[in-house]
């Protein structure tokens, strides 16, 4: 079983301003809840216990203050004889914890960049799932991202991503994935119309400690400008599957939903308030 899981949530959510300069972009409602907790809360499920979300130094933190327990509501409610409303209030189970590791905007910028600080920070050396918290699928009453994920990688030794069968989100957020036997052998990051296949990737992944290591690597033995270009986390995906590492695609079911636009945003609050 896998417990530990990142998550990074520390972008400005520059396509979302002016919103996001005082919301920050995983806190943006979906429905009653934050973007974010669907994805918290489908790893919970899955049965992780620690989670390390990568935050922003800017303060307050939106995302501590929602899962941390409201001392001053609680006592309302209670108060007011609304103890029914108390098990809402509660954002976090007592047997999981959240642990936050803030990172500097102006620092090295891009995907790899939180997996690795948390790596290194907390010396993971075991599988983790990494889910970015500004997406998720919503597959209610059918098998979750993390399950499926979790039923495509065959030992520790291997990695997964999740793939849709949604050409068109590859143009935007993930990107065009070629096959071969259920595992990746190339990611097309940011893919002309063209390069598109039948797959793409989805910010959903189990990651190996070996592939862990790997981003580690790229992170400190690269020294990209911040005009030049961000440190995604596909180019050691490349590096790991062209070494002989194993990154299995695993297909979902679910829809895919995305806060980082205006129209993604507002078709996931559909999706959601209307299932």
């Amino acid at each position: 079983m896998i417990t530990k899981a990142i998550i990074p949530v520390a972008g400005w959510g520059t396509r979302r301003l002016p919103i996001t300069k005082i919301i920050e972009k995983s806190m943006l409602p979906v429905g009653n809840r934050p973007l974010v907790d669907y994805s918290v809360q489908e790893l919970i499920k899955a049965g992780v216990k620690d989670i390390y979300m990568v935050v922003s130094n800017v303060e307050p933190c939106q995302v501590r203050a929602f899962y941390r327990d409201n001392l001053a509501l609680n006592l309302y409610l209670k108060d007011r004889g609304k103890e029914d409303k108390l098990e809402k209030a509660k954002t976090l189970p007592d047997d999981v914890q959240i642990h936050y590791i803030a990172q500097d905007p102006s620092s090295k910028y891009g995907t790899a960049v939180p997996v690795a600080m948390v790596v290194e920070e907390y010396q993971i050396n075991e599988p983790v799932f990494v889910f970015m918290g500004d997406d998720f699928i919503w597959n209610p009453g059918g098998e979750s991202s993390a399950e499926a994920l979790l039923a495509a990688v065959k030992d520790d030794t291997e990695s997964a991503l999740l793939a849709i069968d949604h050409p068109k989100e590859a143009l935007l957020n993930g990107g065009a994935l070629t096959i071969e036997d259920e595992k990746v052998v190339k990611i097309t990051e940011k893919p002309k119309p063209e390069q598109v296949t039948g797959l793409a990737s989805v910010s959903k992944y189990i990651l190996s400690p070996s592939m862990l290591q790997e981003i580690v690597k790229y992170v400190k033995e690269n020294d990209f400008g911040p005009r030049d270009q961000e440190y995604m986390i596909t180019d050691p995906f490349a590096t790991y599957v062209n070494n002989g590492g194993v990154l299995r695609a695993a297909r979902t079911d679910g829809e895919y939903l995305d806060g980082g636009t205006v129209e993604g945003w507002l078709h996931a609050n559909n999706v959601v308030c209307n299932s």
